[in-house]
């Protein structure tokens, strides 16, 4: 099976922010995952693509890709009820001995 390949400008915009919890922090250190928020319209081939184009150069291997839709929460402002909007967020597992440095994210090595 053949490897896709995407756009890269599409894969700079498909995570949004890693999610950082304490639940997050929990599932990093047993389980080697690493949570991120992404776009609503992200499908896991391009996640994985996502994450290995951005931590190119520490060569991240994305071993699988989970993903869940959070629904967003209801909330009052006011005296008026409100809707926080729903997200997608992803749970990356990357390879054993692995681990993403968020500092040193690859900017502008796209080609």
């Amino acid at each position: 099976m053949s490897t896709p390949t995407f756009n890269p400008e599409r894969l700079m915009q498909v995570i949004l922010s890693p999610q950082v919890s304490e639940k997050a922090t929990f599932i990093a250190e047993k389980y080697n995952h690493v949570i991120f928020r992404v776009a609503q319209n992200a499908t896991k081939p391009e996640i994985k693509a996502a994450v290995e184009l951005m931590w190119k150069a520490q060569n991240i291997e994305v071993e699988g890709v989970q993903v869940a839709n959070v629904k967003g929460k209801e909330k009052r402002f006011g005296r008026f009820m409100g809707r926080r909007s729903n997200w997608k967020k992803a749970y990356v597992s990357i390879k054993a001995g692995q681990e993403i440095n968020f500092s040193e994210i690859a900017q502008g090595e796209v080609k």
